[in-house]
């Protein structure tokens, strides 16, 4: 426990020192405002996803995401491993600090700034991808997370990336569609890099 501790500290240390460089060259967007609609790919050490951010205001916008998670699985009688499983979300995020960084000349094309957001991650029991065992199977399950996070562009370019953090709710579903007794702690741990069309 004190290594995870340890290491989201560094990692939110490692994201805000990013989140405060300061950029040399005029922006692009100099209102300082959320992009009336961006579609992006993004990857990462566990899924690939493909989400459209739509702009509700100035600082808000709503995203939705489709991808592949990274699922771990651990049994007694034939070991562990990982496959991939599909994941749909929808969150709105809170670009809170947009208008300030385009006042001070940084780049905020592409909503390159910090956000908060409560993501809504639903895990359907539709496929697994990879060599598990055929009994193996991921519930139906939603998360509630909120979550803080920075988005920052690549070099000004279309490539970009996005750290975030968040602890929350899960609730799994079975087959009934009845809500089991079990719930849990859902936790999400983000570091991506995708690019922006």
């Amino acid at each position: 426990m004190k290594k995870s501790l340890t290491l989201l500290l560094g990692l939110l240390a490692f994201a805000n020192a990013f989140a405060q460089e300061p950029e040399t060259t005029t922006p692009e967007n100099t209102a300082g405002t959320v992009e009336k609609s961006i579609f992006t790919v993004q990857t990462g050490a566990i899924g690939f996803w493909a989400s459209n951010e739509l702009r509700l205001s100035n600082r808000w916008a709503l995203r939705t995401e489709a991808g592949l998670d990274l699922w771990y699985y651990d049994t007694w009688w034939d070991g562990s491993g990982t496959a991939l499983v599909p994941s749909i979300s929808v969150e709105p995020r809170w670009y809170y600090n947009i208008e300030k960084r385009a006042r001070k000349g940084k780049h905020t094309e592409n909503n390159s700034a910090s956000f908060v957001t409560l993501a809504v991650e639903y895990y359907p029991d539709l496929f697994v991808l990879g060599n598990v065992p055929s009994y193996l199977y991921v519930p139906d399950q939603i998360t509630f997370i909120p979550k803080w996070g920075i988005r920052r562009a690549i070099a000004k370019s279309n490539f970009n990336y996005e750290l975030g953090i968040g602890l929350g709710y899960l609730l799994v579903i079975n087959h009934d569609n009845f809500i089991q007794s079990a719930t849990d702690v859902g936790v999400d741990i983000h570091i991506r890099i995708g690019y922006t069309f």
